[in-house]
């Protein structure tokens, strides 16, 4: 406490100077009290705390015990570390800080000395040994070090404490968008790194890579698009490996680690392109596949496919669970896997070996020339589905006012069931492309109960040609630049799809200056991605053209830019449509619940309940049921039986009863929360806490950390 109120009086005055007076930043710990170290409350992934002070008998009386304004405004999905008696976050723009956690004041914040590309966040690493602690996170393709008690970048790792993810990613991925959403796992002296990239033809490839810790030394890297001679390579044509126009198969949503077995658990992403795979037919190893590595190794110990070659975005959402089960009268170490498509995968955790039986299900052909769907996909015999999986007609949302035109557009679509493979025709997408589960992931309790919240957002997407390259040639080069890179999202028109979060970019000189669109197009904006790769002359001409009005007046060559000849050659086909499903009111086509909060029992493979999730009060179908909502971060479960979740639009914090789902407390933020919640306990009494960003779905902006406590 004593060195908690010296901070407090002097660190604006003199910082190092306490610093040196004091040794550390870190509160002695008393018995009883409970860290948060570890992204998603520690290695098993599980958003599990074991504090009981906040319980269901005094829920209504928790209030806010302190908040925290970071100062700059915007999406934030971070979910804390709280590591003896501090907290460690992140700010909407990528500036790490730490907080006295007991009462929010602020110890340090990290300011760049650069500026570097940046995209969402969903936490930090903390690493210790003896007196050397450090704080681990990522900013554009750097992963950055820095001293947890001054925030100030270790010298000796990298270069002044940073080094590039494309390390260990070959020649290929230089020019090419690599990040990281999400913050990588710690095994002793290791950091192994999530990677995003590129969805499109231009995307690096996705190898899982660890560092040291101490140095930022690379010190291994696992193939998930296997090199001639590694296991999986046949599943590929044979250069693909080369990473010329085929990529991804990354682990963007994070992993788990058995610290004591030292098996790291790594679910994939999709192969990119996303929606065409006529020029990668195989299964596809290790894309969309929840992997095993030795962690000090990644050596390849097993793995299990969840989707075989990928056609439809079906990357594994979030990182599974470690937990503990009874399976045939004995307790078996178990690793569970949400998917997007509605499923939990469950495996013995040294075997893979599957617990509940898992079947090849027969799914539709492609229509598109040159695409072979492959043409099984395993479903697990349990648990059940926990989203809807066939778009019939009776789903179709009867409130909607256009609702025979939606029967009509489902009705000649091509649409099959699950795995329909995109057609020309357009079709949607359902459980959808951001549903069943999500980032945010489950979270699951010592007796082996998952809790997760889950989307029911139908797409409705289209696949055609790609232009022609003489086409192509003839445009200008900013409008080839919109056309190869943006008009799947705001369409060839600029006229964008709002109601499904893709702006217009009609009349964007009036809002936007051209320093304003260069800085998106560098750093990237809440889930839109950066472009590094873009040459100084082609952003200028992209600008120009997103800031006039003229389609086709540009010059087609001009000096220094990049033009098709030397550019990754396009896929045959590409998406050509891709928005949300909605009726003429702008809520979801298809019937309520758009989205569920379910507790499943993974030991039985049994649904213990589902409830909508959400308030939405204009979308309610005609039996006035609740309607759920999308959401966009995961839950925190306590060993007090209690729920608690933010996520939604409505902008609530919420907590649920565990063994029965029922609405137990709710309260608003001052601002939407789409992150996950962390729960601490410092001088014995527990707190929950969470950033409040806003900014998703049009809600307003916000930029407050705030915990909760009871008086």
């Amino acid at each position: 406490m004593i060195q908690r109120m010296l901070l407090s009086i002097l660190r604006f005055q003199a910082p190092l100077l306490v610093l040196f007076l004091l040794g550390t930043i870190h509160c002695t710990p008393r018995p009883g009290d409970q860290d948060w170290a570890e992204y998603l409350g520690g290695p098993n992934r599980n958003h599990y705390s074991p504090l009981t002070q906040i319980s269901p008998d005094n829920i209504g009386q928790l209030q806010v015990a302190w908040s925290y304004a970071t100062g700059d405004s915007g999406h934030m999905q971070t979910n804390p570390l709280i590591v003896e008696g501090v907290l460690y976050g992140m700010s909407a723009s990528l500036r790490p800080f730490a907080l006295d956690a007991a009462t929010g004041q602020e110890i340090w914040k990290h300011e760049p000395t650069e500026k570097e590309a940046f995209s969402a966040c969903r936490g930090l690493s903390y690493w210790k040994a003896g007196s050397d602690e450090r704080i681990l996170f990522t900013r554009g393709e750097w992963l950055h070090a820095v001293d947890a008690q001054t925030g100030k970048p270790i010298p000796g790792f990298g270069t002044a404490g940073k080094v590039s993810l494309k390390t260990g990613l070959g020649p290929a991925a230089r020019d090419k968008m690599v990040l990281s959403n999400t913050p990588g796992t710690i095994f002793e002296d290791l950091i192994v790194m999530p990677l995003r990239v590129a969805e499109d033809h231009q995307a690096a490839a996705g190898h899982i890579q660890a560092f040291d810790v101490r140095t930022g030394a690379l010190v291994w890297v696992f193939h998930t698009i296997p090199h001639p001679g590694e296991y999986g390579y046949e599943t590929w044509p044979a250069d693909v490996y080369k990473n010329k126009g085929i990529g991804g198969a990354n682990n963007w949503a994070g992993m788990a680690v058995d610290r004591e077995r030292g098996i790291l658990y790594v679910p994939t992403g999709s192969a990119a392109p996303d929606f065409y795979g006529g020029d990668r037919p195989g299964t596809n190893l290790f894309a969309n596949t929840l992997l095993a590595l030795e962690a000090r190794t990644g050596k390849r110990i097993w793995h299990y496919q969840l989707v075989h070659h990928d056609i439809l975005d079906m990357d594994l959402p979030a990182p599974p669970n470690l937990i503990t089960v009874q399976h045939a009268g004995r307790k078996i170490d178990a690793v569970a896997q949400v998917t997007k498509h509605g499923y939990v995968f469950l495996f013995d955790r040294e075997t893979g070996v599957p617990l509940f039986e898992i079947e090849e299900v027969a799914v539709p052909p492609s229509t598109i020339p040159g695409e072979q769907a492959w043409p099984t996909q395993p479903i697990p015999s349990r648990p059940p589905p926990f989203a809807r999986q066939v778009l019939f007609d009776s789903l179709i949302n009867p409130a909607a006012n256009n609702r025979d035109e939606l029967l009509e557009i489902l009705g000649n679509s091509g649409y099959q069931g699950p795995f329909t493979p995109l057609n020309e025709k357009g079709m949607p997408v359902f459980p959808g492309l951001s549903g069943g589960a999500i980032w945010g992931g489950a979270a699951a309790d010592t007796e082996g109960i998952l809790y997760l919240n889950s989307n029911e957002m139908a797409r409705y997407m289209g696949i055609g040609p790609s232009t022609a390259p003489e086409i192509l040639d003839a445009m200008g080069t900013g409008q080839r630049l919109y056309t190869l890179n943006c008009a799947p999202c705001h369409g060839t028109d600029r006229n964008g799809h709002p109601q499904s979060g893709y702006p217009s970019l009609r009349g964007l000189s009036e809002r936007k200056t051209a320093n304003e669109i260069t800085d998106v197009l560098q750093a990237g904006k809440g889930m839109m991605p950066a472009f590094p790769g873009l040459a100084g002359g082609e952003k200028e001409a992209l600008i120009n053209y997103l800031l006039t009005e003229a389609q086709m007046n540009e010059a087609s060559q001009e000096p220094g830019l990049a033009t098709q000849e030397n550019s990754p050659e396009l896929p045959a086909y590409v998406v050509n449509r891709y928005m949300k499903f909605l009726d003429d009111r702008g809520y979801p086509a298809v019937r309520p619940p758009w989205g569920t909060l379910s507790a499943i029992d993974m030991n039985s493979g049994d649904f213990r309940w589902q409830v909508p999730f959400g308030d939405n009060p204009e979308g309610i179908d005609q039996r006035n049921s609740p309607a759920g909502t999308e959401s966009f971060g995961g839950p925190l479960v306590t060993a007090s039986e209690l729920l608690f979740i933010a996520a939604t639009r409505d902008g609530k914090l919420r907590a649920f009863d565990t063994n029965t789902g029922e609405l137990l407390w709710e309260t608003g933020l001052p601002a939407a929360a789409f992150a996950t919640p962390s729960s601490y306990s410092v001088n014995g009494k527990q707190f929950i806490v969470l950033a409040c960003g806003g900014g998703r779905f049009n809600t307003p902006v916000g930029d407050q950390y705030v915990a909760f406590a009871l008086p």
